[in-house]
């Protein structure tokens, strides 16, 4: 009896001690497990990959995001190229299912990826829009409260041309080499440069849009050039399109006539500076502005501000501050 009663014990026992481990084992799955849904998984969605202001912007997010490994969870995306909207609208799409707390997004256009960025917010997901800013009637009218995080376009390109302008007379022409005209930066960038042509008493005789890119922009600014023979400067609207102006000016043997000016202060840009083949562009820290963003978002999931814009820094490039 007494040999029975003792083997009953140690069964029980260990049957209570399994139970326990199991149970530990349970909790301390269950504590990773929430521990892993407390970090927050924030998604940057750019524009194109192909354009090195972007690539640059991409690093910078890693670069934040390596300093901040505790803080928040990041996946880095990017389209094909600044006009792929539905591209971008899937992006969107793809990190709604994937569950991600918050889109740190650099719109392809203005307008039309406001629908898909309310039906994200609707779900939960904080959005956070960077670089091109949203179609404020259009968030005012939908009621729709997503925070732009970026610098002033129109004051940096007025900088931009306000330098072009001191190096031309009274009634010289120039043209714009626009971005997609639907983007409210492209907008502002646009209205920047007229607003310096018209404080300087200069003629603006064309613009066009060269949709961001170097080889359009190439075209484009060809046929200004055999359009307009009085031209004196070409003003685009990013330094992509820069590139592809300054090729369309040493095409037409017009090196030391027609100034070219741009927008971004990409890498490729600053030996063109150096040398005069390019008299100005505009920075605006790409390697910050996702960093700036995805900062926003973590201040706001953590409780800690409220969506709100906020203003980054642009600064003037030029040879003289290059040398600086």
């Amino acid at each position: 009896m007494k040999k029975h009663f003792k083997l009953l014990l140690q069964t029980t026992t260990c049957t209570a001690l399994s139970l326990l481990l199991i149970a530990c084992g349970q909790s301390k799955s269950d504590k990773t497990s929430t521990e892993t849904a407390e970090k927050p998984v924030i998604a940057l969605i750019m524009k194109s990959l192909a354009n090195e202001f972007f690539k640059t912007m991409g690093e910078g997010a890693e670069m934040h995001h390596a300093e901040n490994p505790d803080q928040y969870d990041l996946i880095v995306n990017g389209i094909k190229n600044e006009s792929d909207v539905s591209a971008q609208v899937d992006m969107v799409e793809q990190m709604m299912s994937r569950g991600v707390d918050a889109i740190v997004i650099a719109p392809a256009d203005s307008k039309a990826l406001i629908p898909i960025l309310k039906r994200a917010s609707d779900a939960g997901v904080l959005v956070i829009n960077i670089d091109n800013k949203l179609d404020s009637d259009i968030l005012k009218e939908l009621n729709l409260n997503l925070p732009f995080v970026g610098p002033n376009n129109r004051d940096g390109a007025r900088m931009v041309g306000e330098v072009v302008a001191q190096q031309l007379q009274a009634n010289d022409e120039v043209a714009i080499i626009e971005g997609i005209t639907t983007t409210f930066n492209a907008i502002q960038r646009r209205l920047g440069f007229e607003d310096a042509m018209q404080a300087g008493g200069v003629k603006v005789v064309s613009k066009q849009s060269g949709y961001w890119e170097m080889e359009p922009a190439n075209n484009v600014a060809s046929a200004m050039l055999n359009e307009h023979e009085n031209l004196k400067a070409l003003l685009c609207a990013n330094d992509s399109m820069a590139l592809g102006a300054v090729a369309a000016v040493r095409a037409a043997g017009l090196e030391e006539k027609v100034l070219v000016a741009g927008f971004d202060n990409i890498s490729a840009v600053r030996p063109l500076i150096l040398n005069g083949q390019m008299i100005a562009t505009a920075d605006q820290h790409g390697d910050q502005l996702a960093a700036f963003g995805i900062q926003a978002a973590l201040d706001i999931l953590s409780g800690g501000e409220q969506p709100k814009d906020q203003q980054t820094v642009v600064d003037l490039i030029t040879q003289e501050t290059l040398n600086q």
